[in-house]
């Protein structure tokens, strides 16, 4: 019934439904309870502090901004109409996040932008400069030929170094 609760024909029919008992719990008090509606929405939203808590471009803009300020972080056609296979995408894009980050510990500064492209995968990410060049090479090409074992495709990483984390602004 969409009739709000201060109106005479609900108040009737919650009367009725006392009388009843259809309302009672299994210890045989009658309760009702009702709680305000909330229209906001305060899913993944960085809160506004003093002005002393760096955030980067992603953590700045709201959930809302997705596809008109900034971009999605995972690129395919899966979600078109016809396409099948949205549900194995999302948890192919999960696990090579996580493997991503177990694989590069504490040097990921951003997160991973997943781009499929045909039948080849490339992942784009931005890493610290925490350890020795050599290594960075060598866990860029344990990570393509693994998860190129993984898939049965091509994954190209796409690495790019940063000296320190991007700062967008302060929150």
């Amino acid at each position: 019934m969409a009739a709000s609760l201060s109106s005479t024909r609900s108040v009737m029919l919650l009367n009725a439904l006392f009388r009843s008992g259809s309302l009672c719990s299994l210890s045989g008090i009658r309760a009702l309870h009702v709680t305000a509606v909330c229209c906001k929405n305060r899913a993944a939203r960085i809160r506004v502090g003093k002005g002393d808590k760096p955030v980067t471009y992603e953590q700045a803009l709201h959930p809302h901004h997705i596809g008109h300020r900034k971009g999605w972080m995972s690129q395919h056609t899966s979600n078109l109409k016809g396409e099948e296979g949205a549900a194995e995408r999302t948890i192919e894009d999960v696990f090579i996040r996580r493997f991503m980050f177990g694989t590069f510990h504490g040097c990921l500064a951003n997160e991973v932008v997943i781009k499929r492209r045909g039948n080849m995968l490339i992942v784009c990410a931005l890493m610290l400069q925490k350890l020795p060049p050599q290594k960075f090479y060598f866990l860029i090409g344990y990570s393509e030929s693994l998860l190129s074992h993984f898939y049965k495709c091509p994954i190209k990483l796409e690495i790019q170094t940063l000296q320190e984390k991007a700062v967008y602004k302060y929150l």
